[in-house]
């Protein structure tokens, strides 16, 4: 599984693949993944003898774990006040048909917006739910009637600002063995 890659550098989630023949995760893939997670630059002979492991089998170990997905990448996890990106939004946008051209031209303009931060299809009373981050109220309606409005094929939009971030979270739970 990779991820699809566009233009502008960013990166499409492809949905997962359940029908690859993958072995499944043991003790230690779990320990792996949990500690990078954590820490993704601890270092291999860290990790390694946290794992009982020597480090050749540790690194094979991560890298048969990126090469089947489990792995999708590696980030510095940014503090977005300290960068002038104070204001956080949910944006809920429902379109005006559901056609396969009006979900992909909308999906490409996401993508391309770079104050947009997640954006997925969703059911229920719209058709996305897009989370935005941007400086202020100001290049928040410069995004909103300058980018948004600018996308072809939607009909409504709600826009939910966060007062405060109760919990933000990279870190998946992994499943027991």
């Amino acid at each position: 599984m990779s991820a699809k890659s566009t233009s502008r550098g960013r990166t499409l989630i492809p949905p997962a693949d359940t029908s690859s023949k993958e072995r499944g995760l043991d003790r230690i893939d779990r320990h792996l993944l949990t500690r990078l997670q954590q820490e993704g630059r601890l270092p291999i002979s860290e990790l390694a003898s946290e794992v009982h492991l020597s480090v050749s089998p540790c690194f094979a170990r991560v890298r048969r774990l990126e090469s089947e997905g489990y792995i999708a990448g590696y980030f510095a996890h940014l503090n977005p006040n300290r960068l002038g990106l104070g204001l956080l939004a949910y944006i809920s946008v429902q379109l005006d048909r559901t056609t396969s051209e009006v979900f992909e031209r909308f999906a490409e303009a996401m993508v391309a917006f770079e104050e947009v931060l997640e954006c997925h299809m969703v059911g229920g009373g719209f058709d996305y739910l897009v989370k935005v981050r941007v400086k202020d109220m100001a290049a928040f309606r410069r995004f909103l009637g300058d980018k948004m409005a600018s996308v072809r094929g939607i009909q409504q939009t709600h826009t939910y600002f966060v007062m405060e971030e109760v919990k933000s979270t990279h870190k998946l739970q992994l499943p027991a063995a």
